[in-house]
């Protein structure tokens, strides 16, 4: 499970702003932020499987990716966190990516995938469980949004509370710089639960109430779970990226940023 709030083509410093929680059990391997691929895909990294939650590129592309919760699944599917190192491999447009996932949807468990590039002002949203009278793909308007583990600002009680405290740290802040360290602790350390009776009655109530904040600390029969990766990303005017990773390391907090320039004209 994760959530994310992002804002898109709307701030006047920044084209793109990220704020992301990924919840993950403890033992599961995990590298931290680093640039991988011969230094051409930056992030976090999934040890088990190979993929990635959120990455970047030095082309100003990136991509992140969200487990759609429900009760079935596929056992031998296909790695969902592969499709966001796949996509900056291609070097394809976002809906041209988008589209040739399309076709092979079934072959993975359920997950929503947000690809974009920042030079052509591209943002696309990609899902294989689609709303009944939604599409698999959809272009993403300028604005801000929350992706949890439904589909693309799905009503959730916890997506809404991100996205008003989202509005509201912005509006303090104004059109100045964005302090990315002070705002994942003033956003994404929410441990505030809903009511048994609003929540999406997917999983048990226990687990739905335990899944129900944004900062999630809870212990399954498979061990310790929870969020264990935060991760704030902003794409400045100029191409100037920055991207902060605050994560777990044998039960201690750790953090990285790493700066780097894209050039913002597409050839």
């Amino acid at each position: 499970m994760c959530i994310a709030v992002f804002m898109w083509e709307t701030h006047p410093l920044y084209p793109f702003i990220l704020f992301l929680n990924r919840d993950e059990y403890h033992n599961r391997p995990t590298e931290p932020l680093i640039w991988w691929e011969g230094g051409e895909i930056l992030g976090g990294r999934d040890a088990q499987a190979g993929g990635t939650w959120l990455a970047s590129s030095r082309d100003g592309r990136l991509a992140f990716i969200t487990n759609f919760r429900e009760l079935q699944s596929i056992p031998q599917a296909k790695s969902r966190g592969n499709l966001p190192v796949d996509f900056l491999q291609s070097k394809k447009k976002p809906i041209e990516f988008a589209e040739e996932v399309v076709k092979e949807a079934d072959q993975y468990n359920g997950f929503n995938l947000i690809l974009v590039d920042v030079r052509s002002k591209s943002m696309v949203y990609l899902t294989n469980r689609p709303e009944k009278t939604g599409n698999f793909v959809t272009q993403v308007s300028p604005g801000i949004h929350v992706l949890s583990n439904a589909n693309l600002d799905s009503p959730w009680l916890k997506a809404q509370r991100l996205d008003h405290n989202f509005k509201e740290v912005l509006a303090r802040y104004g059109k100045d710089e964005l302090p990315l360290k002070e705002m994942v602790g003033q956003l994404m350390m929410d441990t505030t639960k809903d009511d048994l009776s609003l929540l999406p009655h997917i999983y048990s109530p226990e687990t739905e109430y335990d899944l129900s904040a944004i900062y999630i600390d809870t212990t399954r029969p498979q061990g310790r779970y929870g969020t264990r990766n935060q991760s704030a990303l902003t794409v400045k005017s100029n191409g100037e990226v920055c991207f902060y990773e605050r994560y777990l390391d044998k039960d201690r907090w750790k953090e990285n940023t790493v700066t780097y320039q894209i050039e913002m004209t597409t050839k």
